[in-house]
């Protein structure tokens, strides 16, 4: 897993979580973000999130991965789980950045 930031440590505030491959998210991310592979998803969720009422807003390049994801962690039981869609779209929605390497 990779993370370009430190875990927010206000466990309230949505974790922003980018489902694309290690590459992808290497060509550029959601500000405050965590890489956490699709692959990867269902085995290492909670080492991140612990909390299953944890906010939850997982992305990828278009939707259809972070879709999928969200549908994972409803079934681990995770109760706040929003598929936040491709990353542009979610960078302008929240006003974020995409940070680059």
């Amino acid at each position: 897993m990779t993370d370009a930031a430190p875990l927010p440590h206000d466990s309230t505030a949505p974790l922003y979580i980018d489902v694309r491959s290690a590459g992808e998210y290497r060509g550029g991310w959601l500000e405050g973000a965590l890489n956490l592979p699709l692959e990867q998803l269902q085995q290492r969720i909670a080492e991140v999130a612990p909390d299953l009422s944890r906010t939850l807003v997982l992305y990828c390049a278009s939707g259809g991965r972070s879709a999928h994801g969200c549908a994972v962690l409803k079934q681990l039981g995770y109760t706040q789980v929003h598929n936040g869609g491709g990353l542009g779209a979610l960078s302008l929605s929240l006003q974020r950045p995409v940070r680059r390497l």
